[in-house]
């Protein structure tokens, strides 16, 4: 899916219809601070893993995306509902 990295569409912040910039959302570091982490950590002694034994499904065969929309006069971004698409690219 093409998208132009730059055009007018409604800001929250300004409450009016501006120029916003689109990024795509990276991931972030995981700190490995999660309860899921620390509950695979107690699990992983002697004897049966419970629901981690389980064999987990495959991927889908597109991801979802998230897109940052940045506000060109008030600089603050947000963000809106995520989609599937399996190729994303940002135009001039």
């Amino acid at each position: 899916m093409k998208r132009p990295a730059k055009f007018n569409t409604y800001c929250p912040f300004c409450r009016t219809h501006t120029e916003h910039e689109i990024e795509k959302v990276k991931k972030g570091k995981t700190t490995g601070l999660h309860w899921i982490d620390r509950e695979k950590a107690r699990r992983s002694r002697v004897g049966n893993m419970g629901k981690f034994s389980k064999v987990p499904g495959g991927d889908k065969p597109t991801k979802k995306i998230n897109v940052r929309y940045r506000c060109k006069t008030c600089k603050k971004a947000h963000l809106r509902k995520g989609y599937r698409i399996a190729k994303f690219e940002l135009t001039e």
